[in-house]
């Protein structure tokens, strides 16, 4: 039996030493950032991809061992375990291999087969399967007794049939053969509720729908579940059945291998045709439909994991997406009838003033309005405008526009922003601590106007699964979810590092080491003290102890201190290195900071010792160049265009200027400044063959796309990145955005630099044919023998097409419910 570090070091290619050094800090209280970034000659520099998956695989097979001993133990108190059995179950690699050797031993509720068992009928059940050439009428006679509720020999045979049934249902080995037939051979097929065809009119290409179950792509199952789940569609894995006769040529293959199994063969005696009868009720009323159970089981927690996955991939390019800055902020909370929300916040975030606005229906006080937003943008010297995407956010950034246009002396720039969460934060208690005199719709526009400034330090005051960038995220287990976006976000606030002197509780919390109640203790501290002059002063906080300060000093910055090694993501422990580079050098810590040709020529080897090795030290030499260097890219803005406001401005081959707000595994939506995202589908994401659209873009990119197709009814807007042919530009003059005078040309430049060329050339040598996600099967594959006789959907490319449309608009309205608060 392998061990848990020789299993994992096996998955993820790497020494068992290093797997074993891993868990030992992972155990001591270790933080996945912290091990990454500060225990590199440790782990022989495994990076956090790697330890996220060991951390993962390590709660996984630790809850399998767990399992293993109880059953083991249960099965040892029944007096029942084998040497053999014990093998077996010590060599389960699985859950489900676990439980199939479990399911004979494992106790069971009052079933048919125990009440027949109770009655005395297993001798007889024992006496046919090994001997058919027995009469089973006859033989069922001598169990006949009135005591015991059996009445005739047909009582005693059903028993006996019963018996038998769960026989064949608990053999561990004839079980995992059976299920993997099944996954290899079973269709996926779904079709209508009946009378639910209307209500469930946007599932339509999947009221008769079927294609192999074991390549079935996430998003289409998810989407097939979520059809289920809401009660339009039934789902089912349809294999070829034997005919009804009772010879074993009839048999399905599952039934002949129960049969072959057994060793029941039709040879003429006596009880072989009741033998084969009871394999074919025991694989079609009780084995199939357990099966059937484990099989979509096991697609749906594949496609959840792969849901997961991709919103994970969203939530962390959202979190690390470009800040604007320290740069005074108005945030706009759009609203029709209600009003404009307003909430202007200086260059640190300070909220300063508040406001609301009416310039919509029904009051229509536009003038008035732009007056309001000019002398509030005046007072405060205002730099940006961060406008919610909600709704009203079109009429609300075309009463910017103006304002912008009739007020240029304010060189005011406008952004509008996803709001998603932006509700769910303004009701929290955490929001409510904050501003506790404020209106909850103002609270909202304040994190409209931060989130612009720094989206990672706002966003993580709200709980991922409200940011909505996720892939069926509610359909998803719960608590992998969590934990998986809780991962993400402690990853992307500790890789960009958090200025102790400012940041919130809520940042704070999410840094290695730290709890919320410590990172309140941290802002009380300040609040009572005064800033942070250095690290060590953190050692005099509250319940803030060597472990917890081991793990975050490294992470948390103090710009301006004393000590210019604490704004670096230099970790303290690590300063006598620095100590020996400066006494080798004879520069001082000031003078070495920033100095990157001279730093570039030090050999890290000559600054080693026992405890820093050369990757610690080549980590300390390049923050030396650029202490506390923010991952994060450059602050850059999309420029929708004017006369193209709603979705019944577009038409077919315009180019447009837009910003990437999902990615999934079938394509990316995106925001083009009309109320309704777009998709470009993975197969219109480039020229060349793209696998995975995350290796194309990701969320928050800008882009040029194409619309290719608009279906006004449904609200969906179909757009590519294939530019080849390039269109008419939409009607209107090109607003300039928050980049000035920058030329279109050079955004559009910028962006396939980021975007697409870097990408692009490890895909050129890829084939030009891109693999549609949409509904489709292998329609020119011979089916195998299973298979002959039966009906697969083989689409051809129009109706692939329009499975696909019909496919994006179920996926586009689980978005659009996503981002509503």
């Amino acid at each position: 039996m392998k061990t848990i570090v020789q299993r994992i070091a096996e998955e993820i290619s790497v020494q068992e030493t290093q797997v074993q050094a891993a868990i030992t800090l992972l155990d001591d209280g270790a933080t996945v950032p912290f091990i990454a970034r500060y225990r590199k000659e440790v782990t022989a520099g495994l990076d956090d991809t790697q330890l996220r998956t060991l951390e993962e695989r390590l709660h996984y097979l630790r809850d399998l061992d767990e399992r293993r001993e109880t059953i083991l133990n249960t099965i040892r108190e029944q007096e029942k375990l084998t040497p053999e059995l014990e093998a077996a179950i010590q060599e389960a690699e699985t859950k489900t291999r676990l439980e199939d050797l479990y399911l004979p031993y494992k106790p069971k509720r009052q079933s048919k087969a125990k009440t027949a068992k109770e009655a005395g009928l297993e001798p007889l059940a024992l006496d046919l399967l090994n001997n058919p050439t027995l009469v089973p009428e006859d033989a069922a006679t001598a169990y006949i007794n009135a005591e015991k509720e059996i009445e005739d020999s047909k009582q005693a045979l059903e028993g006996a049939r019963h018996i038998l049934m769960e026989k064949f249902a608990e053999e561990a080995e004839l079980l995992e053969a059976l299920r993997e037939y099944l996954w290899t051979n079973a269709a996926f097929m779904s079709k209508a509720v009946e009378g639910m065809e209307e209500k469930g009119a946007k599932f339509s290409d999947y009221f008769d729908y079927q294609e192999p179950l074991n390549e079935i792509p996430s998003h289409r199952a998810l989407a097939l579940f979520r059809g289920r789940k809401i009660g339009v569609l039934q789902l089912s894995l349809p294999v070829e059945e034997s005919d009804g006769n009772t010879s074993v040529e009839a048999l399905s293959y599952c039934e002949g291998r129960i049969a072959a199994y057994f060793s029941i063969a039709d040879q003429g005696r006596p009880a072989d045709s009741w033998l084969l009868e009871s394999v074919r009720v025991a694989w079609r009323s009780k084995i199939r439909s357990h099966l059937d159970a484990q099989s979509l089981t096991r697609v749906r927690e594949a496609s959840e994991t792969e849901a997961i996955k991709v919103f994970s991939s969203n939530l962390h390019d959202l979190l690390l997406a470009a800040p604007a800055g320290q740069r005074v902020t108005m945030g706009l909370d759009p609203g029709l009838r209600t009003g404009v929300k307003i909430a202007v916040v200086d260059n640190t975030g300070k909220l300063v003033e508040t406001a609301v606005i009416y310039p919509h229906a029904p009051k229509r006080h536009w003038q008035k309005s732009i007056e309001k937003l000019a002398d509030l943008a005046h007072l405060h010297q205002v730099d940006l405008i961060s406008i919610g995407n909600g709704t009203g956010s079109r009429e609300t950034d075309k009463l910017v526009a103006v304002l912008i246009k009739k007020h240029p002396e304010l060189r005011l720039y406008k952004l509008v922003v996803s709001e998603a969460g932006a509700s769910v934060y303004s009701a929290s208690k955490m929001a409510a601590e904050e501003f506790p005199d404020l209106d909850v719709s103002i609270r909202g526009a304040i994190s409209i106007a931060r989130r612009l400034q720094d989206p990672l330090a706002e966003l993580v005051k709200i709980e991922p699964k409200s940011i909505g960038v996720g892939q069926y995220q509610h359909d998803v287990n719960k608590t992998h979810l969590a934990r998986s976006l809780e991962a993400v976000v402690e990853d992307c606030v500790n890789a960009v590092g958090v200025d102790v002197n400012t940041a919130s509780a809520a940042l704070l919390s999410r840094v290695s080491g730290l709890s919320m109640n410590l990172a309140r203790n941290i802002v009380t501290f300040r609040d009572e003290q005064g800033v942070f002059r250095d690290r060590e002063t953190l050692k005099q906080i509250s319940r803030l102890g060597e472990k917890s300060f081991e793990q975050a000093a490294g992470f948390l910055r103090i710009m301006n201190g004393d000590n210019p090694l604490d704004a670096s993501a230099v970790h303290p422990e690590a300063y006598p290195v620095v100590e020996r580079i400066v006494a080798k050098t004879d520069k001082p810590v000031k003078s070495l900071i920033g100095d990157t040709e001279f730093l570039r020529n030090l050999k890290p080897e000559d600054y080693t010792d026992d405890t820093f090795g050369v990757p610690t030290v080549t980590d300390i030499l390049r923050e030396l160049e650029k202490p506390g260097r923010d991952p994060r890219p450059e602050f850059k803005t999309p420029a929708f265009k004017d006369g193209v406001e709603n979705i019944e401005d577009l038409e077919a081959d315009m180019i447009l200027e837009g910003v990437i707000t999902n990615v999934t595994n079938f394509g990316a939506f995106v925001d083009v400044g009309v109320h309704q995202d777009g998709l470009v589908h993975i197969s219109a994401l480039s020229e060349n063959f793209v696998k995975d659209p995350h290796d194309m873009v990701k969320a928050g990119d800008m882009v040029k796309v194409k619309v290719l197709e608009i279906d006004l009814k449904r609200r969906r807007v179909a757009l590519t990145m294939r530019l080849e042919n390039q269109a008419r530009e939409p009607k209107g003059r090109e607003s300039k955005g928050s980049e000035g005078n920058e030329s279109r040309e050079s955004r559009e430049s910028r962006n396939s630099r980021n975007s697409r060329n870097s990408r692009n050339s490890r895909n050129s040598s890829e084939s030009r044919n891109s693999r549609e996600s949409a509904p489709k099967n292998k329609g020119k594959q011979t089916p195998n023998k299973s298979r002959q006789g039966k009906k697969y959907t083989h689409a051809p490319d129009q109706v692939e097409r329009d499975q696909q449309s019909a496919f994006v608009g179920i996926m586009a309205e689980a978005f659009a419910n996503a981002r509503k608060d």
